[in-house]
Order: structure tokens, then C-alpha cells, then sequence
């Protein structure tokens, strides 16, 4: 019978950490995008507001975890410290703000807040903006 052992490859870790982050980011952007155009096209915000900083720096802060964080984690520059905002972001939406709704309010958040986190700890990998001036140094 053959054995099977779970050898890590470097290369591979690497084309799967630049396929994930490119993917959880743009998905990320699905959100971002639209909440950026209405910050920045003068409608009225009405947004959660779950510390009492009000609805517009609320949603300011959101802006720039889900659209300016996650272009920062699709290059790969600053990944680690561009994934911390969108963390707090999605435990906050999860934890907080969905909190008495169903589960299935919360799954999305949840599901963003943990992807995020493995990058928070991989990092972005070979193929980034990081590794690059990381080398270069």
C-alpha cells in the first residue's frame, strides 16, 4: 500500500497565497466599490453605527477596509496591516452589528473576517508587492 505524506511546497504555497488573495480581494471589492461610489457621490448616509462615531465616519472606515484595504492586499503591498481593518470590519458586521439576525446574516462576514486572518498571518506571499521591497532591502 502506498504511503501518502503531506509535503508543503513552497511554490505552490506561494501561486495558491497570490491566487487566494487576489480572489478574497476582489470579492471583497463586490462590497467596497458600490459603498465607495455613494460616499463619494453625495447621497445621505445611513449606515450601522455600532460605536457611536457616527454613520458617516462609520462608514467611512468601512470605505476604506473594503475597497482601499483590499486593492492594497490585490498587489500585496503593506498585506498585513492592509488586512486589520477589514478584520475589525467583518467582526464588527458579524459580531455586532448582524448579531441578533440569523446566521445567515452573519455567515458572509464571518467567512471574510477568518479568510482575512489567514492572510494577516501568511501574509502575501512571493508574488506581491512585499516580497518584493522586502529582497530588495
Amino acid at each position: 500500500m502506498k504511503s501518502y505524506k503531506t509535503i508543503l511546497n513552497p511554490n505552490l504555497i506561494d501561486i495558491g497565497l497570490v491566487i487566494y488573495r487576489i480572489a478574497i480581494s476582489c470579492l471583497m471589492l463586490t462590497h467596497g466599490y458600490p459603498k465607495m461610489l455613494k460616499f463619494f457621490g453625495g447621497e445621505p448616509i445611513e449606515f450601522a453605527d455600532p460605536f457611536g462615531l457616527g454613520m458617516e465616519t462609520t462608514f467611512m472606515l468601512a470605505v476604506f477596509a473594503e475597497f482601499f484595504c483590499a486593492i492594497l492586499i490585490i498587489i500585496g503591498y503593506i498585506t498585513r496591516l492592509a488586512a486589520v481593518p477589514i478584520v475589525i470590519t467583518m467582526a464588527t458586521a458579524a459580531l455586532i452589528v448582524h448579531q441578533a439576525d440569523p446566521f445567515a446574516k452573519q455567515e458572509l462576514p464571518l467567512l471574510y473576517l477568518f479568510a482575512f486572518l489567514l492572510l494577516f498571518f501568511t501574509g502575501a506571499g512571493r508574488y506581491s508587492l512585499d516580497y518584493f521591497i522586502q529582497t530588495k532591502k
